[in-house]
């Protein structure tokens, strides 16, 4: 391949900490690494012989670029398809507060889903993580990534980040991966490349001004801010950093990183903010720079309201049969649809849902019918569902015919009524098992639509 980068954007970066001409140049003549990220409980066994991304132990990288929308083990949430570098969160958060318990975290800007699948990995089961995306379409796409995912304590918001501001002190610990210039990713995205334009920097700049300072009141005195782009513009990154200290009282949190893992840091001219960035010529990824702070401010503190607990008897007896044990709290939604939360996350729910639009609070169980009940698909790809319930463990074929909605027929002997498609042990959705047909309960927009040519081969 060949990338012949704008001159005004090599001009615009070459005072950039660690920027070498040359080589930089020379590093976007090559394709960018394939890399994965497993899931903890569902990624087990794969690719095990591949080499791991060194900041985080569940990164792969592989050698070439398989057809992911042709794995099931994709669709089941096996692993999640995301750039080497961008999982330099997995470092930063184990370094920052790995391992603390009750932390109510924020992901802002959060589709696709990399880094809400990532922290979701990492965070206790006592802790939840609110993944936001203010656009619609966008945060359809991220709601699917952590259903996949399957935890039950990340749900999912599509809010305005001014919206989260109304609620002083919540968070112990807000993500914001802010929309960029994108030049971190020219050599994955060659539509960046043309957009990019000094003007561009300016007005993404601003706008990243503009979320912070949005959300600023959300975050608890001594709580964690995380900033993230993928572009290399100081403009972007230390400018940030040194509007952040200018505006609001925080300190920079020095980051922990082996040397031979290539990141450089940075500094920021006016306030002496800590940054670090990821060069595709000194690592293994594309461009990412990432920076912490610790907020000093005093912040109001924080109280849940009281609630009455809800009594959902059906939808309570459903629950006992499709989650594992446990207690759950069982909820209703304004479409009168049943979901699962953990106990000690109802007053969350109670408190978030009269400030933000809650897309997908914990797990949804699904509806009463008249004799029935239809279990949502959350259930079947959630890790806390009940594991005795039958399941049809599928061939390649079978399992891509399902995810295609196209007519399977059931082997004999099978059984009969609700059971969990499954492939090689991970969960792809629900079937209904009836005497003369298979319905499909996958539904209708997670369907692939693609033409998968060579289901053996599996290469784009």
């Amino acid at each position: 391949m060949s990338v012949l980068l704008p001159p005004a954007f090599l001009e615009s970066i070459a005072s950039v900490p660690g920027f070498d001409r040359e080589a930089f140049i020379a590093a976007h003549q090559s394709s960018a690494p394939v890399s994965v990220r497993l899931h903890p409980q569902k990624g087990n066994g794969l690719w095990d012989d591949l080499p791991v991304v060194p900041w985080c132990s569940d990164g792969r990288y592989l050698p070439e670029r398989p057809l992911f929308t042709g794995d099931p083990l994709f669709h089941a949430g096996a692993y999640y398809v995301q750039e080497a570098s961008s999982m330099l969160l997995a470092a930063v958060a184990k370094f920052l507060f790995g391992g603390a318990k009750n932390l109510r975290v924020l992901d802002l800007c959060a589709a696709p889903g990399g880094k809400s699948t990532l922290l979701a990995s990492m965070l206790e089961e006592s802790s939840l993580l609110i993944s936001n995306d203010v656009i619609r379409n966008r945060a359809t796409i991220l709601e699917e990534s952590m259903i996949r995912w399957g935890y039950t304590n990340t749900w999912v918001t599509s809010n305005d980040p001014r919206d989260f501001g109304r609620m002083p002190g919540y968070f112990d610990v807000v993500l914001v991966d802010a929309p960029c210039s994108g030049s971190g990713l020219f050599r994955k995205d060659a539509g960046a490349m043309k957009e990019w334009s000094v003007e561009a920097v300016t007005s993404c700049s601003l706008r990243q001004q503009r979320i912070l300072a949005d959300v600023w009141p959300c975050l608890k005195e001594n709580g964690i801010l995380i900033y993230a782009t993928c572009s290399y513009s100081s403009q972007e990154d230390e400018a940030i950093c040194d509007w952040l200290a200018d505006e609001f009282s925080v300190e920079g949190i020095p980051l922990d990183f082996s040397m031979e893992w290539g990141v450089v840091e940075s500094i920021s001219s006016k306030n002496k903010m800590l940054g670090y960035r990821c060069f595709p010529n000194k690592v293994q990824g594309e461009g990412f720079f990432i920076s912490a702070f610790r907020k000093l401010s005093r912040t109001p503190a924080f109280y849940y309201k009281s609630f009455r607990a809800a009594k959902l008897k059906r939808a309570q007896e459903a629950s006992l049969k499709l989650l594992r044990s446990g207690k759950f709290s069982i909820l209703e939604d304004a479409r009168r649809a049943a979901f699962a939360v953990y106990p000690w996350h109802e007053p969350d729910y109670h408190f978030l849902q009269e400030l933000v639009y809650l897309r997908k609070p914990g797990i949804r169980l699904g509806m009463a019918a008249q004799k029935d009940w239809i279990p949502e698909h959350d259930v079947a790809l959630s890790l806390d569902k009940n594991t005795s319930l039958p399941q049809w463990n599928m061939s390649k074929e079978v399992a891509l015919a399902f995810l295609k909605k196209e007519s399977i027929e059931a082997p004999p002997n099978l059984g009969g009524g609700w059971m969990i498609a499954s492939y090689e042990g991970r969960s792809l959705g629900w079937v209904k098992v009836l005497a003369n047909r298979v319905n499909n309960y996958l539904p209708k927009h997670w369907k692939i639509r693609m033409e998968i040519p060579d289901l053996d081969a599996g290469k784009e």
